[in-house]
């Protein structure tokens, strides 16, 4: 793993196990409308850069979400597994994935702009505009 922390988890039915590399412990939460409707929620997200390593990945099914990303599902359970840039090797770990609950803490926020009023966080954090996150990893 080429990051300072591992994290080791599985999802529900345990036909897929994950260890990633994160470079802390810190986690975000997009609030776009497509994590929103994939997970019925925000996504609440570890980024790992391309440290990501699965077993069982013949249960894993991925979906082409947009032109620039794509995200994976454990095909027996349906467990959210990641959110992944087709190019780059980025990928975003739901953080419910990963057995150390304690480990994490909130500090950004995505896609502030399309957030529901509905719900609002504690934490203070750094807030990001859809434009802003397009902008900062087009390198705009």
């Amino acid at each position: 793993m080429d990051a300072n922390f591992e994290h080791r988890g599985r999802c529900l039915c345990g036909a897929v196990r994950v260890t990633a590399g994160t470079k802390g412990n810190n986690m975000g939460v997009c609030h776009c409308t497509m994590c929103r409707r994939w997970g019925g929620g925000p996504l609440f997200a570890v980024e790992c850069e391309d440290a990501v390593a699965f077993d069982g990945e013949e249960h894993i099914a991925v979906f082409s979400s947009s032109e620039w990303a794509e995200r994976g599902f454990c095909r027996t359970c349906g467990t959210h597994l990641f959110y992944r840039l087709k190019e780059g090797g980025h990928y975003a770990m739901p953080v419910g994935l990963f057995d150390d609950d304690d480990a994490w803490r909130l500090t950004e926020q995505i896609f502030i702009d399309q957030k529901p009023a509905f719900y609002a966080f504690s934490q203070t954090t750094k807030n990001l505009t859809g434009e802003e996150v397009f902008a900062l990893y087009s390198g705009k």
